[in-house]
């Protein structure tokens, strides 16, 4: 039986193995304060990619790549694209500075199959969904039934669920899959459209800030984005998800209104109106669909 696919990639440095150079020890973690070498202490921004374990963090092609470091007895640096992210292992001979150029050397492979995860994530959480009548469908973090009537026929018996639980969608007799699936995500647009302009409406006063326009997205590696000049786009796939969990997307990308970057003043800005904001982006990195932040 095949494992889950990962792809691996070895890097040949030039290091000399007669010099060694041990660094210090590299505990797991993303907290800046905690003692590690200067490279590491600054605190990723949201978006990109991060390692459950991360511990090192990089810029590549314009993403913040957050991955596992570690030593090994390899004789070469190696790097690992999996489902939790990248890992790359050195030698003890190699020095920090080495792998930081290696990785460097290779982001453009990096990031690429790091997107290629998190677009099969994507793929899998939406192909899981049985598009047939009866069906449940993830919503604001429960289900709901999916009901598929036919066009001039009306309510199909034996519909015993409340409508609060019920995603209805209207077809002609022998409807396919593919015609079920895109008229159910119709109504599933049309929700979340709906619910992100009440929320928006609600996070925008207690920051301070007006937005002018909302734009539903489809993207398979962001959330959301806001532009400054007041244009925000937000994911529709959240509404498979907790309000908790959009609630943080939208003051998120709220607070660029105020701060367009990922600084402490930005984050101090969504703790204003969202003090456990960091349990609410850890939930959301950890829900099934994986998409990153902004």
């Amino acid at each position: 039986m095949r494992g889950p696919l990962q792809f691996v990639l070895d890097f040949f440095t030039g290091g000399d193995a007669q010099a060694p150079s041990p660094p210090p020890s590299l505990a797991p973690s993303l907290v800046p304060s905690q003692a590690q070498p200067h490279s590491e202490a600054h605190s990723p921004p949201a978006m990109g990619f991060t390692h459950p374990a991360a511990n090192r963090h990089a810029q590549l092609q314009g993403v913040t790549v957050s991955f596992r470091f570690e030593r090994s007895r390899r004789k070469s640096i190696g790097f690992l694209v999996g489902a939790d992210g990248l890992v790359v292992r050195a030698p003890q001979w190699v020095t920090l500075r080495e792998v930081d150029a290696a990785v460097q050397e290779k982001g453009a492979w990096i990031v690429a199959k790091l997107r290629q995860f998190k677009d099969r994530q994507t793929e899998q959480f939406q192909t899981a969904i049985e598009w047939r009548h009866g069906a449940e469908v993830p919503f604001l973090g429960r289900t709901v039934r999916l009901c598929v009537l036919e066009r001039g026929v009306g309510r199909l018996h034996g519909q015993d669920v409340p409508p609060e639980q019920v995603l209805p969608v209207t077809l002609p007799p022998g409807a396919t899959v593919s015609q079920v699936r895109d008229a159910a995500q119709v109504w599933l647009k049309k929700q979340a459209r709906s619910l992100f302009e009440e929320r928006l409406h609600h996070f925008a006063p207690l920051l301070g800030v007006r937005w002018q326009k909302l734009s539903l997205s489809s993207a398979n590696t962001r959330w959301g984005s806001a532009r400054a000049d007041g244009h925000i786009r937000l994911n529709w796939r959240l509404i498979h998800l907790p309000i908790s969990q959009i609630d943080y997307v939208v003051v998120h990308e709220l607070a660029h209104l105020r701060e367009m970057n990922h600084s402490p003043r930005f984050w101090d800005t969504v703790g204003e109106v969202m003090p456990d904001y960091a349990q609410r982006r850890k939930a959301l990195r950890q829900s099934p669909m994986g998409l990153a932040g902004d």
